[in-house]
């Protein structure tokens, strides 16, 4: 199993929708929030996203296909 740390920031025309569930549900990931600042207009979130190296590939190309900046963080999520 593999394990990737990223950041992602949300433009304000997908901010409502469900992302992190929706990528959940479309592949055989786990999602885990470490940290996030939501508001009606933007957000970001810390994700650890844990599964087959495949599986996180898809899920990753798809945030991005969605209009998410996906970056990767180095070392732990939580200071």
């Amino acid at each position: 199993m593999t394990t990737l740390r990223v950041h992602l920031r949300f433009p304000p025309e997908i901010v409502k929708r469900p992302i992190i569930h929706e990528i959940g549900h479309a592949f055989d990931i786990v999602t885990n929030i470490r940290r996030a600042n939501i508001t009606l207009e933007e957000g970001w979130a810390d994700l650890e996203i844990s599964g087959d190296s495949r599986e996180i590939e898809k899920a990753v190309d798809t945030l991005r296909s969605w209009g998410v900046r996906v970056d990767p963080i180095e070392g732990d999520v939580i200071e």
